[in-house]
Parts: C-alpha cells; structure tokens; sequence
C-alpha cells in the first residue's frame, strides 16, 4: 500500500522524452505511484507502445507531439495536454541529447543543438505548464539534471554548460513560482546507461575506470531513479525547492582517492 505521502492517484504527469530510455523509467516510477501520464517525443508514434504498457498498468496515458526547440510545438503541446486532462499537476523535463567531442572539435551547431534542447526547451516548456499550474495553486516540476550539473568532465563541454544551466535555472524558477505553491527541482542522475552513452559501456576497460570511482561500485541503473522521481512528484516533498538531488552512486563525493589503502592482512 502506498504511503498517502508518496500517492499520486488522481494526479497527471507530464514526461517529455519519453519515448525511450529514462524517460519511460521516470514515467513507470509515476504511472506505479498512481499517476496517469501525457508523454511526449518528436515522433508521436514512436510512443505507442509505451502507452499500450502504461494502459497495461491501469493508467492513463496520453501521446503528443513535441519538439522542445520549437516554441510553437511547445505552445501547441500545452494547449493540447490542458485540453486532454484540464489539471496538469506534475512535469518532468526530461528531454535531451548530447554530442560528446573535445572542445576544441565543438562546431557552432553542436553547440546550438545541445543547449536548445537541453537548457531552453526545458525552460520553454516548464514556461508554459508553469502558466497552467499556478491558477490552481499547485504544480510539481522535476527537471532533469546530470552529475555534469555539478561535475566538469572532459568531451563535455556544451553538455556540462547545459546541465549546469537546468541546475541555476531551477533555483531561479523556485524563487519565481513558489508563491503559486509550485516546487521546482532538479533531479540529476550520475553515470546511468542510455540510448544516448551505450557506446561507452561496451568499453570494459572505461566501465571498470567508471566503478573505481563510484562508492557504490556499479553505473546507476534505471530503477534507481524510481524514489527520488516519485519523491520530488509527490506530497513527501512539499518544502523542498530549488534543490538539485543528486543519484549518482556517490561519485560526486570526489573521483579521485587521496590515500592508496594497503592491503589488509
């Protein structure tokens, strides 16, 4: 039974990206909670399935279109979801895309395209559900971070910048919309493997240089997330704003070891 803290029943939750890796993680985590779901991706299709599971669970779910570096799809999708279910209580700011080059190989492009989907259509978006959220006195949003939101990493460069722009941004807009009753979070995963990083975990001599430096000593895997979404969604979370919860296995604690420990006899 679920703790009347951590119930969603009633409640319908926004997820963009989700028409694959975390995304759809984040959205069972809310749909098993008891939320229903409007899901959005750039192909609308490429959700179907996806809503054929969450129906599977009992839940509703909604499909839309939405392209997040496009203010008219942005536009369009919110009037779409308000008219589809009228309350929207809770949004997850989860759509990305990353192109990992040394900086110096960084082209003007890769650079637009990282930060228009990362930083500005996440703004864009949280803008206009924000809108529909504060004449009802409540809303949850939950953007999706990084460990790169606090962490510099080489090859990183517009990722880093991008992440690190979602954490400032939501500490700004917990300040601007906590007096219509509306929380504002970060929520930033450590080193998960998705569509997106895949190629780097077929690499066994990277992973095990991975887990070295991870106190939990394994990569982040998607369920991991399940409590700390729900949490940040729900009634449990009530006073907390403008923070950034970090799920990364402890590796922001430092990646590097200041002692070598002998061994132990």
């Amino acid at each position: 039974m679920t703790s009347p803290l951590f119930d969603l029943t009633g409640q319908v939750a926004l997820i963009t990206g989700a028409s694959r890796g975390l995304g759809q993680y984040l959205g069972r985590a809310l749909a098993g909670a008891g939320a229903d779901l409007i899901v959005t991706s750039r192909h609308a299709n490429d959700l179907l399935p996806f809503v054929v599971e969450i129906e599977a669970m009992g839940r509703r779910a909604i499909p839309l279109q939405l392209d997040v570096r496009n203010q008219q799809s942005i536009e369009a999708m919110s009037i779409a979801a308000e008219k589809a279910v009228g309350q929207i209580h809770i949004l997850v700011n989860n759509a990305g895309c990353n192109v990992r080059k040394p900086a110096f190989d960084v082209t003007w492009d890769d650079w637009n395209l990282i930060l228009d989907t990362n930083l500005r259509g996440s703004f864009f978006v949280a803008q206009q559900i924000a809108k529909r959220m504060a004449p009802n006195g409540y809303g949850r949003i939950v953007n999706i971070g990084s460990v790169t939101s606090v962490f510099g990493y080489a090859g990183l460069a517009p990722y880093g910048a991008s992440r690190g722009g979602i954490r400032q941004l939501t500490m700004s807009l917990a300040d601007d919309w906590g007096k219509y009753g509306i929380t504002v979070n970060c929520l930033a995963p450590g080193w998960f493997e998705t569509a997106q990083n895949k190629v780097l975990y077929e690499n066994k001599e990277w992973v095990d240089y991975l887990v070295d430096r991870i106190p939990l000593k394994r990569p982040g895997e998607p369920h991991d997330l399940d409590g700390a979404v729900v949490f940040l969604a729900s009634e449990a979370s009530r006073y907390i704003t403008g923070q950034t919860l970090l799920v990364d296995g402890g590796i922001s604690t430092g990646s590097m070891r200041a002692t070598v420990q002998p061994p132990r006899r």
